[in-house]
């Protein structure tokens, strides 16, 4: 069974590349382009992981992240923040929003699977009961929150 990936991008340009690309992954792949549109996406077909901009045109794209992990039933869904806003005090804001990581435009799609794949795995751990942080020993940019079990990209490493 193919992992389901939604990504959320009002840009039509980036939105058809990182489709066509995960496509081309073998993931199933759904859109949205709105925050109202991403919140439907996700209760009517939950995915395996989100792709997520930070600017939605009018609408600020962190609240999904904040709105996902509000939902006992979805706040294990890995969401990463795709954003060309990635300055250091802007990715602190985007992981305190509710995001597990964050990618940079222009996206590094080798990067980009590797982040995919690890959140993957960790959902699938955490949804079972398991250690996620078994899964990836030695992986010293993993975090698990204590009380909410979603995890951080930890960005005081300075990388």
């Amino acid at each position: 069974m193919k992992e389901r990936v939604l990504v959320v991008e009002d840009n039509a340009f980036n939105l058809e590349m990182l489709s066509d690309w995960l496509f081309l992954q073998d993931y199933e792949v759904t859109s949205a382009t709105t925050l109202s549109d991403a919140m439907t996406s996700v209760e009517n077909a939950r995915p395996d992981i989100v792709l997520l901009d930070v600017l939605l045109g009018a609408d600020d794209g962190l609240s999904l992240a904040t709105w996902l992990r509000k939902h006992h039933s979805l706040r294990q869904i890995p969401v990463i923040a795709v954003t060309a806003h990635a300055m250091v005090t802007e990715r602190e804001r985007i992981l305190q929003a509710g995001c597990n990581a964050c990618i940079s435009k222009p996206i590094e799609f080798r990067l980009l699977q590797e982040q995919i794949r690890k959140w993957l795995v960790i959902a699938v751990l955490l949804k079972s009961g398991g250690d996620p942080l078994l899964a990836l020993p030695g992986d010293p940019s993993l975090r698990i929150r204590e009380g909410d079990q979603h995890g951080e990209q930890d960005s005081g490493s300075g990388r």
